[in-house]
Parts: C-alpha cells; structure tokens; sequence
C-alpha cells in the first residue's frame, strides 16, 4: 500500500456526491495534518482504488483559500466587499434575519436549502429538523434522482438490485448512461475483473466517447435522449430471435406478450434513424446481450437528465427482465441500493415535528421561486431569509441567468455555510466557514454499493470551522426552536440512529469501520417477487402513482402523454433549424460537481472551459480548433473554447462542467444555458438536454 512509515492511518469515507462512497485510509501527520488519501483495500468494493482527486484530497482541505472565518457583507451583492464578524454575532444576525422575516411574512418565508455537498447523513440531513421545527418551507430535491428514480420503480418497484460485487462475476457488464472512469471508478474495478477472471465483455452505452467506452470491448455512441429506442430495438431483436426467457417472462412480468407486440415495429432501422447508431451496432449489440443472459447493466444517473430520462431508465430496466438476467449471480440490473438501508432518521431530521401541510418549493426551481412566481411559491408568502449548505446553485442550478436574478434582491436575506467562497457564497449577506468531513462525525450509505460506513473526526478544522451540526443547532437555540436533536452532539445522534435502524451503536460501527448491508441472493435478484404489487415487473407503469419521496410537488410535467410501454418518447429539446445542436453538460474527471474546482492540479488537469465539438461541425461553421466561440439558446449565451473532437456525432456538442462562473468570460457558467421546466413524471432537472446554436467569439 505504500504508506509512509511511522504515520497514523485514519479511517473514515468519502463524502462527496458520488454512488461509490468509498472506505477511505487518510495518512495522518499531526492533529491538522493530512498527507496521502488512499482507497481501503479490506472494503471489498473499494478494493484500494479511488478516483484521483480524493486522493489528493490535502490538496482541498489545507487549501489556502479556503474560509476560516465569518464575513458580513459590507458592500452591494456580490461586489466581494466583507468584514470579519464574530460566529456568534453572525449567527445572532442570521437568526434576527429569520424572525422578521416570519413575523412579516410567516414562516414559510423563510427556505432552508441544501443538498450533496456532503452525503453524510447528520450533516447533510439536520438542516430539515431546524425546517420542521420551525416550519419554514420545504424542499423538494430534484436536481439529481428525481427522474432516475422513477424509472427504476416505474418496472423493478424497489431502489435496490444485485450485490455490485457481482459484476466481477458477470459475462458481460452493461454500463449504461454513465461514465465511471470520471465518476465511480469502482465499477470499473468490478468489470475489469471480471473481464480479466472469467473474459466477460464490458459494453458501454453513451452520447460520446468516454474514458469508460476506450476500455470497452463494446461502445455505443448514441444521440442524447435516445436511450429508449436503442432499449426497444435491442429487445425487438431478443423477441425476434429467440432470446427472450419466456418461463421467465410469463411468471415475473405482468403482460409480456403486449409488450412483445408493441415492439414488432421498434426495429434496429427504426432505431437507427433516432439514435444514429447503426444497425449493424444494434443487432451486433442485442445478440451479445442474448447471448449472455449472466449480464450485469449498472445504470447510471447521465442519461436520465432528459426530459424523457424516467422512460429512458425504464426502458433499460426491462431488457435484463426480457433475458432473465436477474436469475443469475452477476445478472440484473442495479442503479441505486438506496432502499437497502432503512435508516430511521427521524432525529436527525426532526421528523416527528413535521407537519405535512407546510408548502415544498422546489430545488430546480431556484431562480423561479426567488423572482416570485405564484406557481412555485404555491400560494404562499415569497422567500425572504434562505440558509445554503452543502450546495452551490449559482453555479450548478439550472437557468441560472435567474437564478442571479433571484439571488440579487436586496430583499432577500441570505446565510451560505461554506468551505470556499462559491459563486452562491458571493451573494451572500453572511458567510459561515464550514468544516469538511475529516474535521466532524458523520456516517455514510452508498448508493453504489452495499456498505453503511463510519465516518469519525479525524483531524481538527482550521480557523473557526463549525459542522452544520453546530450551525443549525447555534440557530436552533436563538430561535426557540426546541428538539431533543439540537441537544445532542453528532456521535449520540449517530448512535441513535443505528440502535433505531437495526445496525448496532457506533462503538461497533466504528471498530468494524462499515457493515455489510447487503439482502440475501434471492431478495436482491427479486425472486420471489419485485417490489410491485403482485411481485411483477411492470412493462407497462403506472406513471401517476409512482413517488420516490414520502412529500413531493408531484405529479408534474405532462405525464398524461407518457407512453403506455417503454419507447422513444419525443419530449426531448430536438436540434431546430435557430438552434441546430443539443448540448449535454457531462461530468468532467477532475471535478465533481463544483467541488474540486478550486483545487490547482484539478484545474491544470481540465485547463479551461472547452465544447467538444465533432470535426465536420467545425469545418461547416468555419471554426478552427481551440477557437473562442459563444454557444446561446433562448435563455442565454455562454463563451468557451471549441475542441475538436471526433468522439462526438455531428450535431451533438459536450462541455464537461461543471467550471466556476468566473472562469468563463463573461461570468455566464454552463448552467445558463439549461432550463428549469419539469419533466414528468415528477419534475427533475433536465441538465443534457439543451439546444443551442454555435458561432465564432
């Protein structure tokens, strides 16, 4: 493992925005001081390996810009003017700001607004207790999960699948609609093992070509929001020719023989005129998937950012169902383990004083809320007081030209608890220096995979840090909102959350480091039923009453147009003759999300806003590669730099993101360029699928 001699190991898991959660050994040189960050190598998922840039990970934390003390804005909004304040007289001030706003204008004035900056679940979940308590506003998430998710449950009813340690014993791994090379690298552990032990193939499905699809024996370069026909097409031709499980398919699903007639007319040509792979690709791809009905589809989360990405993630679902694949170890398909958990968190999040009729503004929706809309503000009060933490939506929101808008009032009182001066940190009225997950106790659950991990205080924060913890329990008792939570330090809420949920204490946890909460072989391959009423999955769902949130704003969009089975469903934000490219705005390697973006060999390693462009889109609009070029659609116009790039159809840009505003020039980040409309069957954020038009700087 190559750790340096004589230097204490921490144990502890990576908190960012990300499935894999991996089990982390963090080199330890003092009670400050990081060194090396490595994966685990006796966590049989992370199996040693992390991506790169947690493992430079003393990079961020001992980073020299990073906030050490509060600010109080002295000067207009966002001019960067502060003074230095004392934590507690900031946070009297953020609590004064929060109680004339209620006594104006009611307490759902007042949002508290959050989300993955950190996946631990004390100090990215609290900030709902202080919500519910106070009945301030709800928020609906829907930047992430809220179309993927449906999808999942529209067929399989369950956010739950095979053991993801299963893919090393698969015969072929399906990665489709993400790019773990940049965002999970442990999948790629996973397939090429079993690539290298039992000669299993790796297919790859994605709009360009990734890092992921070079290592694959099968690539599948198709147009964005397409996803569905290439799904039809491929089980069209395992109907057709015989690869369909039948004893299968008439005992687990619930009308295979309607769906088989549906998909008499999703042939590879129909296909192959939406999605531009060719026929010989379709065909040549479905015989494989016949042909080896031990296949693992690890779905990811890229492809449901369209408009039509619950139908797409459907759509997928069902072509394990057609072959049988969930019969197998190493067969099936997997997106989320989330349902795995059953974590009660009711004292984390103060459930118990929550009350159902207080309104839930939606996250997407940021810029539309903040500019008054009578429909988001769904009948009450406007937003007058906001406390961010664990999000940056200036910069990672969709339509963000208004969501600067929004964030501009002077009327608007804004608190942002935060590591680095972010764009939305900018604009705030009061800055809090947060501590980052080595400096507090938390513990994690991955999506990804099967774990709930430990997640200890391993070093000191610099400066006058505080968790969220602190934060919202420091607001807590200046604004007379009482709970036993506020009262507990975050190890006794964690150790309550466990002996409530089934799993031990964290004396246990911790001495273990993780416990394996993976559901027997017949629970996760779903062989005594799915998770639907009656135990079939359902080819055919039903969109309307689908939820995957105990509170959300749903149902939204035009769901009553939803198609009956999986097909391509033709919502998608289509090229024009205006604005004749779609642009996705995929995941670059060396940031997540905006995190990681501030740190300086992330930034050496990414260079500068780019949009890949194919080489006859750059002759045609008379470009030259590295070329400055503005991109720009109804709600705004960003510049960049073009870069040819022959592993993109024609017709189809990419800029990987997400890039801090400021190192556009203009200040306009990719976000101005994505809309907040709310795709069915419950809104969500349609982050890749955007038309725009492409001319020189």
């Amino acid at each position: 493992m190559n750790i340096r001699q004589n230097v204490k190991i921490g144990h502890t898991a990576c908190p960012h925005d990300c499935p894999s959660t991996c089990a982390l050994d963090v080199e330890l040189f003092d009670d400050r001081t990081i060194g090396r960050v490595r994966g685990a190598q006796d966590n049989d998922y992370t199996l040693g390996v992390i991506c790169a840039k947690v493992a430079r990970y003393a990079e961020r934390i001992h980073h020299p810009d990073r906030l050490t003390k509060p600010l109080k804005r002295k000067g207009s909004k966002g001019s960067g003017e502060w003074m230095e304040i004392g934590f507690d007289d900031a946070l009297d001030e953020v609590a004064e700001a929060f109680i004339k706003a209620e006594a104006t204008y009611g307490a759902e004035s007042v949002w508290p607004y959050y989300y993955a900056g950190t996946m631990g679940l004390v100090m990215r979940d609290g900030i709902n207790r202080l919500r519910h308590v106070k009945n301030y506003s709800g928020m609906y998430d829907t930047f992430c999960v809220t179309l993927s998710w449906p999808g999942m449950l529209a067929g399989v009813g369950k956010l739950a699948g095979p053991d993801p340690r299963e893919m090393s014993k698969s015969d072929l791994v399906v990665i489709w609609g993400t790019n773990p090379v940049n965002t999970q690298v442990n999948v790629m552990s996973h397939a090429l093992k079993a690539r290298k032990e039992r000669g299993a193939k790796i297919a790859v499905v994605d709009i360009y070509e990734t890092a992921t699809i070079k290592q694959a024996d099968i690539g599948l370069i198709i147009r964005p929001g397409t996803d569905g026909a290439l799904a039809c097409a491929i089980m069209h031709v395992l109907f057709r020719d015989g690869y369909a499980n039948w004893p299968y398919l008439e005992k687990y699903s619930d009308c295979p023989r309607d769906f088989e007639a549906h998909l008499r007319t999703r042939t590879p040509e129909w296909a192959a005129a939406i999605t531009g792979a060719s026929v010989e690709e379709i065909e040549s791809f479905a015989r494989v998937i016949g042909e080896r009905p031990r296949a693992f589809f690890r779905i990811g989360y890229g492809f449901s950012r369209s408009r039509n990405g619950s139908v797409n993630v459907h759509a997928v679902t069902c072509i394990p169902t057609v072959t049988g694949a969930w019969l197998h170890e190493g067969g099936g398909a997997l997106h989320s383990n989330s349902a795995i958990y059953h974590m009660k968190k009711s004292m984390i999040e103060g459930l118990d004083a929550m009350d159902p009729s207080v309104r839930m503004l939606e996250q997407g929706r940021l810029g539309a809320v903040l500019l008054g809309d009578e429909n988001d503000l769904r009948g009450g009060p406007p937003v007058k007081a906001m406390l961010f933490q664990n999000t940056n939506p200036v910069s990672v929101a969709p339509d963000q030209t208004r969501v600067k808008q929004g964030m501009a009032r002077e009327d608007l009182f804004v608190c942002v608890h935060e590591q680095f001066m972010t764009e939305t940190a900018q604009m705030a009225d009061i800055v809090l220096p947060a501590t980052m997950f080595m400096e507090h106790d938390d513990i994690y659950v991955g999506s990804g995979h099967q774990y709930l991990i430990a997640g200890p205080k391993i070093v000191e924060a610099p400066g006058e840090c505080r968790s969220n913890h602190d934060v919202i329990s420091g607001l807590a008792g200046r604004l007379g909102a009482e709970h036993p939570g506020f009262k507990m330090s975050p190890r006794e809420l964690i150790d309550w959350t466990l002996k409530e949920s089934g799993w031990g204490n964290i004396e246990t946890l911790e001495k273990q480091k993780w416990i394996d909460c993976q559901p027997d072989f017949e629970t996760s391959h779903f062989v005594k039923g799915f998770g639907q009423k009656g135990g079939k999955f359902r080819f055919r769902p039903e969109w309307r009453k689908l939820s995957h949130r105990p509170r959300t704003n749903g149902p939204l969009g035009p769901i009553d147009d939803m198609p009956e089975f999986p097909d391509h469903w033709a919502v998608i934000e289509e090229a024009t003759e205006s604005h004749p490219f779609r642009l996705a705005t995929s995941p670059a390697r060396s940031f997540l999300n905006s995190t990681f973006n501030e740190t300086p060999t992330s930034v050496q390693k990414e260079v500068r806003p780019e949009l890949l462009i194919n080489p006859a889109d750059v002759s045609r609009l008379n470009l030259v590669d590295g070329q400055k070029v503005k991109v720009g659609n109804d709600r705004g116009t960003v510049t960049l730099h073009a870069k040819s790039f022959a592993g993109v159809k024609p017709g189809v840009v990419i800029a990987e993101s997400i890039w801090p505003n400021s190192a556009f020039e203009d200040g306009q980040g990719i976000n101005t360029l994505t809309g907040a409309d709310q795709p069915a069957p419950l809104s969500g954020c349609a982050f890749h699928d955007n038309r725009v038009w492409i001319r020189a700087a």
